[in-house]
């Protein structure tokens, strides 16, 4: 393989997706990441594909929402490239209304759902029905929408690995920069980033998840009691997770992640019994802005970042690796408003 075109340093989701949008492009690219694909924040086990609510409607909102149409197709190529199935599923969401203010904001949200969804998906209020994989809800009713989706990390981290390599790209532990380079380089990348422009544009959350064995491979996902109940392919069920602005250790899992599977076994039953056959604990990258950091690195001609995807990194994906190629390989910026390394100064 001749000199690269991009180098792409970083393979968690923001990088090994620019990397791949780069490639069907037809740009050579080599992945650079120390640690190795997933090894930060994308090797988590949740993988909520989860929309913002349907109101106040804005650019991030309306990015989001493309990226998650999208996605179907989009890991299907993925999975086709490489072999490697990421996991990605649209079955849906659950959430319970615990009064009577939550289920007006719920129809109001059920008519923005309406307005806004293009017709691709809805956000409606049901009757709950007392089956096994519901959440409990205090009025009888839950919030289902359409749109939500799951995939598994480290699955999809996979899964563009070996999309990459069947590609021609390489991936290495080290390597020069060569070509145009991408920053994609997680929450110890927004510290170098704030060092380098000599103010904080972003920082770590710590987040904390696990994984039941429990097989309810084709339900829905479930929302309930600030916790996500993700139901995977491989009959495991991921519940998470914490976001924590101070801890003692990044990566080591603690009695807030024991309140976490308490709660998630609160909100569905069904889970009760279920044993815990996983932990992890990691850093997930937050701008400040609390949107995707993209664009030009100021200052640094032929640089640029993909950084932020905090809790909406996996959902956001797909978008964020077609604006960035844009942006790249042809000057073309089409990065929504709030997104630009700008608004985060």
């Amino acid at each position: 393989m001749a000199s690269p075109d991009v180098t792409v340093r970083g393979a968690g989701i923001f990088g090994l997706s620019v990397a791949w949008a780069l490639v069907q492009r037809g740009a050579r690219v080599q992945v650079i990441d120390p640690a190795g694909p997933g090894a930060g924040a994308s090797g988590g086990l949740v993988g909520a594909l989860a929309p913002h609510v349907p109101e106040q409607w804005n650019a991030k909102k309306q990015f989001q929402l493309d990226s998650l149409l999208m996605a179907g197709d989009w890991w299907a190529e993925v999975a086709a490239a490489g072999g490697v199935d990421a996991g990605h599923a649209r079955l849906g969401r659950l959430q319970p209304l615990a009064d009577a203010a939550a289920v007006q904001a719920a129809k109001a949200r059920a008519a923005g759902a309406a307005a806004l969804w293009q017709g691709r998906a809805v956000w409606q209020v049901v009757p709950a029905t007392g089956a096994p994989w519901e959440p409990v809800s205090p009025t009888g009713l839950l919030v289902h929408d359409t749109l939500t989706a799951r995939l598994a990390p480290r699955r999809a981290v996979a899964a563009l690995v070996a999309a990459l390599r069947a590609r021609g790209a390489t991936l290495a532990a080290e390597g020069p920069d060569t070509g145009a380079v991408v920053w994609a380089t997680g929450a110890a990348g927004l510290a170098d980033l704030s060092a380098a422009l000599g103010r904080t544009v972003g920082g770590a959350v710590k987040g904390q998840a696990a994984l039941l064995a429990h097989d309810a491979r084709d339900r829905p996902q479930l929302f309930a009691g600030g916790v996500h109940v993700v139901p995977h392919a491989d009959g495991t069920v991921a519940v998470g997770s914490t976001s924590e602005t101070r801890w003692d250790a990044p990566a080591t899992t603690d009695a807030a992640l024991d309140d976490v599977i308490a709660a998630a076994r609160a909100a569905c039953p069904a889970l009760a019994a279920a044993p815990v056959i996983d932990r992890w604990a990691g850093l997930r990258p937050r701008a400040r802005s609390r949107a995707p950091m993209l664009g030009p690195w100021p200052s640094r001609a032929g640089h640029f970042v993909a950084n932020g995807g905090f809790k909406i990194g996996f959902g956001m994906a797909p978008g964020v690796a077609r604006v960035m190629a844009d942006l790249v390989l042809d000057g073309h910026d089409a990065i929504p408003a709030g997104f630009r390394v700008q608004d985060n100064l």
